[in-house]
């Protein structure tokens, strides 16, 4: 039940944004409103509220549609395998990346999630690779394959494309994938306790067992062996092996 619900929660916020952003489309054009002027305009201090509405606002249906796949999946895989890094991620990713496009961006309305979708990619799958543990490492993987043309969005190489969105977006995922890499889920380490087999060669070799195998515990075989004592000694002692 509990992983069912945590299933369903994963997905759940990025559902819920992904509609808000096409609601806010379909108001807009069906009220024939200009949200474009509601962008990030860099170095305008009108333009400073962009930071937070920008990733709301779309040019189109074709735009809206692009931006809402890979928020699904994305959204979906940092809730899932970081939910305690998920909703400050997303506020650092579009923090960040709007206050760099702001200072650095062209002279022109900057909109759409696309800053955040590649802050996400590049968070999910450089904490992968950071991290070494063997799920989110997968997941690094399938992202660079969906992906991985995607990258090319941070060139300038369409016009009318705002490719310094882009950028800044991936380089704050980088960066937030390194300072929270101790954060979050972590590669397993396992420490290995002494053989038995190697604990029997002591016994068998008339050596006492080390301290930390006095202890009996339950399901584990009690082996009975001779102390090591001058010859013609006739006692047994009964210790443990763990």
């Amino acid at each position: 039940m509990e992983a069912q619900r945590k299933r369903y929660g994963s997905i759940l916020i990025p559902v819920i944004f992904v509609l808000i952003l096409w609601v806010i489309h379909f108001v807009s054009i069906e009220f024939d409103w200009n949200l474009a002027s509601y962008g990030l305009y860099p170095r305008r201090i009108e333009g400073l509220i962009g930071i937070f509405t920008m990733p709301f606002i779309h040019g189109g249906w074709e735009h809206l549609f692009n931006n809402s796949i890979p928020l699904l999946v994305l959204g979906w895989a940092i809730f899932h395998f970081y939910p305690s890094l998920a909703t400050k991620t997303l506020i650092w990713i579009t923090l960040s990346a709007g206050i760099w496009l702001w200072i650095s961006g062209r002279s022109s309305y900057h909109i759409g999630a696309s800053g955040v979708v590649y802050g996400l990619a590049a968070f999910l799958f450089l904490s992968g690779w950071l991290r070494r543990e063997k799920k989110v490492a997968s997941l690094s993987l399938l992202i660079a394959f969906l992906y991985g043309s995607m990258w090319w969005g941070i060139l300038p190489v369409e016009p009318g494309i705002s490719w310094e969105g882009h950028l800044w977006g991936a380089v704050a995922g980088f960066v937030l994938a390194w300072v929270f890499r101790k954060q979050g889920p972590q590669k397993k380490v396992f420490e290995w306790k002494e053989d038995e087999d190697d604990e029997l060669s002591r016994i068998a070799m008339g050596e006492s067992p080390r301290p930390n195998q006095e202890a009996v515990r339950p399901g584990r075989i009690v082996y009975v062996y001779k102390s090591n004592k001058p010859e013609g000694t006739t006692d047994e002692d009964e210790k443990s092996v763990s």
